[in-house]
């Protein structure tokens, strides 16, 4: 009798639909897990935006514990095109006078124009020495020496002049300035100020060091009445009086002149500027918006996550969350509390931090203009801390606290993830030993049904053989 090779071609039954049904239900359970393991996902992503809020919300709050967002200050100046001022968190508040009658300058020398920068000029040494000047009576640098220069052989062009100054790193920088008129040499003093200035002398190759022919023509020393180089420029301090105060700098540009204000020199004034140094409200108001919105943005996120839409009859995706509501219920109750670190001020409500029914902050802007008109209180509501009277910390302070403590390796974001991580560790590994039960039961159901199927299809080809012979009976009978 002939094997059935397809199964339900013996039986006539479709028996690959049955086998699917049967598999089917089998994987009920498995898709109960996907679905299981979707939520936990999502619940896990959720908890990392709840971080990365909080995250903000530390960041927040610690620029309203910091010394420097309170202390900030901003410099105005009469004329900044003359002086323009910087400030610092050192700088206090205060109005100063500035006259500037000079401005400091460096050393600045000039050859003769020549034809192009590759003119040759000469060829010998450059002696170059550091110091400063008082008329003609030049005072060398202490500790300092006179450094050496050669120049060729062969002799030497302008070009090839700069690049052996410049290599030498002297105190001195060269460049080749070509105009209309030609090309010319300049030496630089490398610093500005009166000690900054220089003498060149010279070793030419020609014999005549002082007649301003061949390498000559680089000599400067009116110490020594050799002048065959012009100065351009001579070193020179900057001269300023602050208040009266006479002021001298090497530079155009005063660090920390007074309580770390900082003035750049840009010119001459005939008349005393006036530069101001005022507290940075607008930085610190900045400062109070930031942290208003990190609250607000955090809030709205543990709000959202955490609702129940009864119409929908659904939770969003840490509705009942324990951890996620308790956190929000902290942040909440620390908006509330007092503090007595100001007798000015004792909660947020009072400088214009007004909670709403939803629990974010909106600011009222007449508390608040007002409450900055009294900055030192106002900063102790925020930024006090007091390690042995906490009742005295700041909100600002208490609120870092609480989201440090929110995202650290201990807090309870971490402990929620890792818990919903390994649940979903341990998800998929049930997921695969399924996979791996319904495999074996689908193989294990169709071995029975082809093997069903092969004796009912050799059932049938005995009842047919059976009807056959009886058939053929009845007519030979006949």
């Amino acid at each position: 009798m002939a094997t059935i090779s397809s199964i339900g071609i013996g039986s006539g039954i479709d028996v690959n639909s049955v086998i699917n049904q049967l598999i089917a239900v089998e994987r009920t359970p498995l898709t109960t897990l996907q679905t299981e393991a979707t939520t936990l996902q999502t619940k896990l992503s959720t908890y990392g935006k709840v971080q990365s809020a909080f995250s903000a919300l530390k960041d927040a709050a610690s620029a309203l514990t910091s010394a420097d967002t309170w202390g900030q200050t901003v410099g105005t100046s009469s004329d900044a095109s003359s002086v323009s001022v910087t400030t610092g968190t050192t700088t206090r508040a205060g109005t100063y006078n500035v006259n500037v009658t000079a401005l400091a300058a460096a050393q600045t020398n000039v050859t003769a124009s020549y034809a192009s920068e590759s003119s040759i000029v000469g060829e010998g040494t450059l002696h170059l020495t550091m110091g400063s000047w008082a008329g003609s009576v030049f005072t060398p640098q202490a500790g300092g020496s006179t450094i050496d220069i050669a120049a060729g052989p062969p002799p030497q062009s302008l070009a090839e002049l700069r690049d052996k100054i410049n290599a030498a790193a002297s105190g001195v920088t060269a460049s080749v300035v070509t105009d209309a008129n030609g090309a010319r040499l300049v030496i630089k003093s490398t610093n500005g100020g009166a000690a900054n200035g220089f003498k060149m002398g010279v070793t030419d190759n020609d014999g005549n060091h002082t007649d301003g022919l061949g390498l000559s023509a680089l000599a400067f020393d009116p110490s020594a009445g050799v002048l065959t180089m012009g100065q351009a420029l001579a070193a020179a301090n900057a001269s300023v009086t602050i208040n009266g105060i006479p002021v001298s700098s090497t530079t155009n540009t005063l660090t920390n002149v007074i309580d770390g204000l900082n003035l750049s020199l840009n010119k001459v004034t005939t008349t005393p500027l006036q530069i101001t140094a005022a507290q940075d409200n607008e930085g610190i108001r900045k400062a109070l918006d930031r942290f208003v919105t990190a609250y607000n943005d955090l809030n709205k996120l543990l709000t959202d996550q955490t609702k129940y839409d009864p119409s929908n009859k659904k939770g969003d995706n840490l509705q009942g969350d324990s951890a996620a509501l308790g956190l929000r219920g902290q942040m909440r109750s620390l908006l509330g509390t007092s503090s007595g670190a100001s007798t000015t001020f004792t909660r947020l409500s009072e400088v214009g931090f007004d909670v709403q029914t939803d629990g974010s902050i909106k600011l009222t802007e007449a508390k608040l203009k007002s409450a900055m008109g009294n900055l030192a209180e106002m900063k102790k509501l925020f930024a006090n801390s007091d390690t042995l009277t906490p009742a005295n910390d700041g909100i600002a302070t208490r609120m870092r606290n609480l989201a440090q403590q929110v995202v650290g390796i201990d807090g309870p974001i971490q402990g929620r993830q890792e818990g919903l991580r390994s649940r979903i560790d341990r998800n998929k590994d049930r997921q695969e030993a399924m996979e791996e039960r319904v495999a074996q039961t689908e193989k294990r159901l169709r071995a029975q049904y082809t093997a069903l199927d092969r004796q009912m299809g050799q059932l049938q080809g005995l009842s047919s053989y059976v009807s056959a012979q009886l058939s053929a009976l009845s007519r030979s009978s006949s």
